[in-house]
């Protein structure tokens, strides 16, 4: 039984817990959060714990914990996933991997010293359609993929205008780190290509600061009504061999529905629509347009980064996200930034 500690209470950690709680062989025992309330309300929703806490440290202080999942604000994530490691816990830590590459940096070297398994949670890369658009790649099914569109934008998806998500102190950024990253990292994925050589980005709050475009997402509690992250974000990346991924983010924007998401991936004999599941394709006979076309089992059957993780520890599967894949997110991520700032293309090494 891997037993589990949880730091960080919040509507993420509420959610996707309950994956944990679901696993045979995983138990969540404790859970730090210095909001009383909000850790009552989580030990009452998963039992199993039996210790709550308000300091990290306490938490990590406790023998009988093998793991931790680390769902704090962003600014917390790589100091807290760093004690976490040093401390002897194998980590599952929510994205952002960090506010910057500098920002985790400490990290890294924590989890390059560690016996103990450091994962990032990028749960979109355990959702049925990625896994399925990766295999199809990876079967040639498409030929040589050169361009990707990945995007997530949502029409008034703002988290809460003065909590943590857009203060730029606490979150490092606003739709990029929070849906961007993980369209970032699915177009990757699926492209099996980690090695971006160069990236132009803009970042842009039309929304947010005057007030608008909130959603319903996130109990946060609010300080004020301070707006300095954006809402919008825009990249051109492009990678060793030439492929490129045009990325888009969204907070709030003016759609003609709700949102939306898609990895959009063009190559030399067909396309693939990852979350619409469809493979376009031209035969000897026209053109065809196959839904749900067939990718074989999936390498994660169980669809779910917390079951994943789980079953790494126990040594059933091999680690999905890596932290150098992580890290090359976020140098692209950073990169996006100050592009955006500068106006300028920026070259990666």
């Amino acid at each position: 039984m891997i037993r589990i500690g949880v730091i960080g209470a919040g509507g993420i950690a509420m959610g996707s817990c309950r994956a944990f709680a679901e696993h045979p062989e995983a138990e969540i025992v404790a859970v730090a959060e210095p909001n009383g309330e909000r850790a009552a309300e989580f030990a009452l929703r998963y039992d199993t714990v039996t210790q709550v806490v308000a300091e990290p440290e306490r938490l990590l202080a406790i023998d009988e914990i093998d793991a931790v999942y680390v769902a704090t604000p962003n600014y917390l994530h790589a100091p807290l996933s760093a004690m976490a490691l040093q401390a002897g816990k194998h980590v599952l830590q929510e994205k952002p991997l960090a506010l910057s590459l500098e920002d985790a940096a400490p990290l890294a070297a924590a989890a390059r010293a560690a016996d103990t398994h450091f994962m990032l949670g990028m749960n979109q890369r355990f959702a049925a359609p990625v896994q399925r658009a990766r295999q199809l790649m990876q079967a040639g099914r498409i030929g040589r993929a050169y361009h990707c569109k990945a995007y997530w934008r949502r029409r008034a998806g703002i988290p809460g205008i003065g909590s943590w998500f857009t203060r730029k102190e606490l979150s490092g950024g606003g739709a990029l780190l929070d849906l961007g990253v993980h369209m970032l990292d699915d177009a990757f994925y699926v492209l099996g290509n980690f090695r971006p050589r160069s990236v132009s980005g803009a970042i842009y709050a039309e929304f947010g600061n005057r007030g608008l475009g909130e959603g319903g997402w996130g109990p946060s509690a609010r300080s004020g009504r301070t707006y300095d992250v954006e809402d919008f974000a825009a990249a051109v990346i492009k990678l060793d061999g030439g492929a490129t991924v045009l990325l888009e983010a969204a907070w709030a924007m003016h759609l003609d529905r709700a949102g939306d998401m898609n990895v959009e991936l063009y190559g030399t004999e067909g396309a693939i629509d990852t979350y619409g599941e469809r493979l376009c394709r031209r035969e000897t006979d026209g053109y065809h347009i196959v839904e749900s076309p067939d990718a074989g089992g999936l390498a994660y059957p169980h669809a779910d980064r917390m079951h994943h993780f789980v079953n790494v520890i126990l040594g059933r599967e091999e680690p999905c996200v890596t932290l150098d894949q992580a890290l090359s997110v976020q140098r692209v991520l950073d990169a996006i930034y100050r592009s955006a700032a500068t106006g300028r293309e920026v070259i990666l090494d």
